[in-house]
C-alpha cells in the first residue's frame, strides 16, 4: 500500500502518522474522514498526507506492509496531525517525531489522538496539566507513566483547544466528525456522517461504555421512548411523561436510564434539547426565543442557562462560531 498527499487541493492538510506495527482501524477512521474524495464539497476540503515517523517499509495490523512517501518534513506543513494509535504503552516515540510534533503545535497546527496515540502526543510534554482520554483499558497505563495529565476515562472524546484526544477505536470517528463540524459546519458534518453510516453527532461527554446489559425488551422498549422524544424536543415532555410512554414508574426509569443512557432521564432531556439548539443554531438565522422554543426551552433566558452550562458559551458566541455566516477557518 502506497500513500500519498491528495494532490489539486486547496483545503487544510491533514498529516497521519504511519508507524511499524500500525493500528489499521484507527489510521482506516482518518483516511476515510479527512482523506476520502469528496468533489461535492469543492476544492476547500482536507488535503490528506501520510507521514511515516520511522524508516520503512512498515508493517501494519493484518499483515499489510505500508510505503510511505513523506516523512517527518511533512509535518511542517499539516494543519491538523493525527496519531492513530500507538504500537505500545511502554514504547516511547522517537526523540525527532516529538521535536516535529512540538514544533507544529508550536506554529499553530492541532494535534489529534486515536485511542493508544494518546501515548505519543503525552510524550511531547503538551498535554501535562490538561484533560485527555483515551480506551478505558489504557488508564492505568497512561496515569502511571504521565501522572501530570487530568485523564477522564468514562468521556468519548475531549477538546482542549488545539489538542484533540479520543477514547477508543470507534469513537475516533466521533471526534472526527467533530473536528469537521468545527471546520466546516454541521450540514457538511452530518453528510461525511451519512456517507459513513455513523451518527452525526455524538456528544463528547457520553459514556465510552454502560456498566451492564439490560434486557433486550426493557431496552427496546425504552428505546422507542428515546426515540419519540428525540423527534419532538419542543414538546413540553416530563420525567412524569417519558416514565408513563415506557410504562414504568419513574424511579424504574431513572434506574433504566443509568443502566442504559448512563444519565438521569432530565439531564438526558436537557441534552436532547441543548443539541436541537445546537443544530438549529447552526443551519438556521432564528430569533434566540424561536430557537429556545423549537428546541423545547420555552423562553431564552432558559435555553442560555442550559446552553452555557454545557457548552461553557452562550448561544450567540456559538453561532457566532458555528453558525452558516461563521467564516470557515480551521
Amino acid at each position: 500500500m502506497i500513500v500519498q498527499i491528495m494532490p489539486n487541493r486547496s483545503g487544510p492538510v491533514v498529516a497521519a502518522l504511519v508507524y511499524d506495527r500500525l493500528c489499521t482501524f484507527e489510521y482506516g477512521v482518518a483516511a476515510e474522514v479527512f482523506g476520502l474524495p469528496r468533489p461535492e464539497l469543492g476544492p476547500g476540503w482536507y488535503r490528506f498526507a501520510s507521514c511515516a515517523v520511522e524508516p520503512g517499509p512498515l508493517r501494519a495490523m493484518g499483515g499489510l506492509t505500508v510505503q510511505v512517501d513523506a516523512g517527518l518534513e511533512l509535518l511542517s506543513e499539516a494543519d491538523l496531525i493525527i496519531a492513530p494509535g500507538w504500537k505500545g504503552v511502554d514504547i516511547e516515540p522517537p526523540a525527532p517525531l516529538l521535536e516535529a510534533l512540538r514544533a507544529a503545535h508550536g506554529r499553530g497546527a492541532r494535534l489529534m489522538s486515536i485511542c493508544s496515540g494518546v501515548f505519543v502526543l503525552a510524550a511531547t510534554g503538551l498535554l501535562d496539566g490538561k484533560r485527555v482520554t483515551t480506551h478505558w483499558r489504557y488508564a492505568q497505563a497512561l496515569a502511571a507513566r504521565y501522572p501530570s495529565l487530568r485523564f477522564d476515562g468514562e468521556v468519548l472524546y475531549v477538546d482542549e483547544g488545539r489538542i484533540f484526544t479520543s477514547a477508543g477505536s470507534a469513537a475516533g470517528i466521533d471526534l472526527s466528525l467533530y473536528i469537521v463540524r468545527r471546520d466546516f459546519g454541521a450540514e457538511v458534518a452530518n453528510q461525511v456522517a451519512r456517507r459513513l453510516v455513523v451518527p452525526a453527532h455524538r456528544n463528547g461527554g457520553q459514556l465510552q461504555y454502560m456498566p451492564r446489559p439490560v434486557p433486550e425488551r426493557e431496552n427496546a422498549r425504552l428505546s422507542d421512548v428515546l426515540a419519540y422524544v428525540r423527534a419532538r424536543p419542543d414538546q413540553p415532555f416530563s420525567v412524569a411523561d417519558m416514565a408513563q410512554m415506557a410504562a414504568l414508574s419513574e424511579r424504574s426509569l431513572h434506574r433504566r436510564f443509568l443502566e442504559t443512557v448512563g444519565e438521569p432521564p432530565a439531564s438526558w432531556l436537557i441534552g436532547v434539547r441543548v443539541e436541537c439548539a445546537r443544530e438549529l443554531l447552526e443551519t438556521h438565522d432564528l430569533p434566540i426565543d424561536e430557537v429556545a422554543r423549537l428546541s423545547g426551552f420555552g423562553d431564552a433566558a432558559n435555553l442560555r442557562r442550559h446552553f452555557r452550562r454545557r457548552l461553557t458559551v452562550s448561544p450567540s458566541e456559538y453561532r457566532a462560531t458555528f453558525g452558516r455566516t461563521a467564516a470557515v477557518s480551521p
